[in-house]
This record gives structure tokens, sequence and C-alpha cells, in this order.
């Protein structure tokens, strides 16, 4: 058995102000008997100015935002998934990058994301994440006192075949930390993470950005824990704050055993019947 917690923020442009809000809500979250504790896509900073964040963002031995980060976890002896932090890796180019922090205060595990979201979303609002940030090329599986942790960011949300491989490995809790759009999120949120948990048989923790930003996007929150048979645990609907659950590791072996699926995959041909 585990206690998690999933702190849900409204990122602002700056990085200083932006770890401390996080801060307050993991003490809090510690406070509440949390052991393991994931926070959002983009924690320490949301600027969409391509200027501005690459004058804001730093090298990772040089972050501020992560050395902040793995002291709190050494202090308060327990866990922390960063959902990601934005790492300066060229003077033109970012990665998007989470990390899992023991309770020492070492980085145990890095996750670049691997899936940009370039896309026209109508009215206007565009995003070109692959203008600014370099894709990953791998997928990462990590030791934790509770098992295997499969990591992910956001848009990889959409692509179950990452999921899959993460199960098959062995993954017993999958991160998918996130800042999500409103119009997206209102309708697909909810209905591809449980698609995730069920196809997998493990939790699902997804913390979540939410509210207005700084920059004048507009996140959709509801920060989920989900359990292996797709049931929300916990919601975080649309306020700044954190969520919490005890776990039971168990019920990842009990609904593989129940629902076998990841045993049952089989190789198969694709063919074109037409030609």
């Amino acid at each position: 058995m585990v206690r998690v917690a999933l702190v849900q923020l409204t990122t602002g442009r700056e990085v200083v102000p932006s770890v401390e809000r996080a801060t307050e809500q993991i003490r809090a979250a510690v406070n509440d008997g949390a052991e393991f504790i994931s926070t959002p896509e983009t924690t320490h900073m949301m600027e969409m100015d391509r200027t501005k964040v690459l004058a804001k963002a730093h090298y990772e031995d040089d972050d501020p935002g992560l050395k902040a980060f793995q002291a709190l976890a050494a202090e308060l002896g327990i866990w922390i998934h960063i959902g990601s932090l934005i790492i300066k890796i060229a003077d033109d180019k970012l990665a998007n990058r989470s990390f899992l922090i023991d309770k020492y205060g070492c980085v145990t595990a890095r996750y670049d994301k691997i899936h940009l979201f370039d896309v026209d979303l109508g009215a206007g609002e565009t995003y070109r994440e692959s203008a600014l940030y370099r894709a990953g090329d791998q997928a990462v599986i990590a030791e934790t006192p509770w098992g295997r942790v499969g990591l992910s960011i956001c848009y990889d949300l959409r692509f179950p075949e990452l999921y899959r491989q993460y199960g098959n490995a062995g993954a017993r809790v999958i991160m998918i930390p996130a800042a999500f759009t409103v119009p997206t999120g209102r309708a697909h949120w909810h209905t591809l993470l449980k698609a995730r948990a069920i196809e997998t048989g493990a939790f699902v923790l997804a913390a979540a950005q939410t509210g207005l930003h700084e920059t004048g996007r507009e996140t959709y929150g509801h920060s989920l824990i989900i359990d292996p048979w797709g049931r929300v645990v916990a919601d975080g609907g649309s306020e700044v704050g954190y969520i919490s659950a005890d776990l039971s590791l168990e019920k990842v072996d009990e609904t593989r055993k129940r629902m076998p699926s990841l045993m049952h995959s089989r190789p198969f041909e694709l063919v074109n019947a037409s030609s």
C-alpha cells in the first residue's frame, strides 16, 4: 500500500514563484500522509513566447527548479515525480523532460516527451511544439519501492502502443502528467486515461495543469487517479490543490489475472483485401 498525491497547478511564467507554489502543495500532501507525489507537465514555467522561454530555461545541471525539488524530496523523505520541466539542451532547443526523484533527492529516471503537439485547433489556437522542442526517442520504465513505473507526458496519451509496451514490461503505475487544453480535455481526457488504465491493467496517475495562465492559455485540470479496472479513484476538478489516494498495488496482479489481455497479444499481418 502506498499513499500517492497529484498536485494540480496553474503555473505562471516565472520559475521561482511557480516552484514555491508547487512546493506548498507538495508539503500539504506530505502532511496528509503522501509518500509518492506527482506534479503536472511544465511544473515550473508556462511560457509561450519563444525568445522569453529560451532566455528563462536552464540546462539540467543548472536548473534551480530541479535542484529545489531534489532538496525537497530529501528533506521530506519522499519520492517526487516532476511531471516535466522545460530544460535547455542547446542555445535554440529545449526538452520537455520529466524527472523521478527518490527520497534521498537523487534523480533515478528522466523521460523526454516523445510525441510533440503540433496542431491547429481552430479559432486561431495553434501549437507547434516541434519548432522549439526536441522529441525524445526512448520510453522509460523505472524501479520504485512500489514496483515499476512507466513515464510519459501529455500528448503521449494518444499513442496506446507506448502504454502497451509499459504494460508488457511490468509497469504497475503509469504517469501521464499533462497541460491539456480545455476543448480537448472536455472531449477526451477522462476517456483516454481510462482506456490507458484498462488496456494495461495498471494504475494511471495524471497530474494536470488547470485554469487561466498568465500567458492567456487555459488548461483543463481534472487530475485523475485511475485504478487498473478503469475506475476513477480521485478527480481534482478545476481548482489548484492536490488529490490523494491509497493504492494497493496487488490490484494490478488481480486485474491482469482477471483480464489477461497483455498475455494474449499475438503477432499478425495486415492484409489489404482489395489488392
